[in-house]
């Protein structure tokens, strides 16, 4: 297992020094799950929720939360992130909708931060849009899907091909 990388020699937390590693183009894909009544998924998917349309706001939320990740994790680097693509997909075998998020950069640290915390902000902006009608949602299997770029090998879920 390697190291923690926020900890200094003396057990202490800190920002890792990314001064010294190359830019390279870096790659984020991550996903989760909100589950819902079926008469929830209906009104998302008719647009009819009285606060507007739901996705397209829940959209918004995932870019402004990936721009925002260094100010909300302690350690995270800011980043110029280069993309931020939030998509949704309604499951109606499921009675949920799947969030997945890609953010690139080109710099000296990765995305995947940025990617998980636009998941889970744009999964949560579903759930304040849709409380009023359903409070017992849930918010589940957030996870890091892809990472491609820098010195680390690229990283793919054990369900990707």
């Amino acid at each position: 297992m390697t190291e923690l990388t926020h900890f200094d020699a003396q057990g202490q937390a800190h920002m890792v020094d990314v001064g010294a590693k190359p830019n390279t183009h870096r790659i984020a894909i991550a996903e989760g799950f909100i589950t819902m009544q079926p008469a929830t998924l209906d009104i998302i998917a008719a647009g009819t929720a009285k606060k507007g349309d739901v996705l397209g706001i829940a959209r918004i939320a995932g870019i402004m939360a990936a721009k925002k990740t260094s100010e909300l994790i302690p350690l995270c680097h800011p980043i110029a992130l280069t993309k931020v693509a939030v998509d949704f997909a309604l499951l109606p075998e499921k009675n949920a909708v799947r969030c997945e998020v890609r953010t690139e950069t080109v710099g000296p640290t990765g995305v995947e931060m940025e990617a998980l915390t636009a998941v889970q902000v744009a999964l949560l902006t579903v759930y304040d849009m849709c409380k009023a009608v359903d409070k017992g949602m849930v918010i589940g299997e957030v996870g890091l899907r892809e990472k491609r770029g820098g010195k680390s090998e690229d990283y793919f879920a054990a369900s990707q091909p």
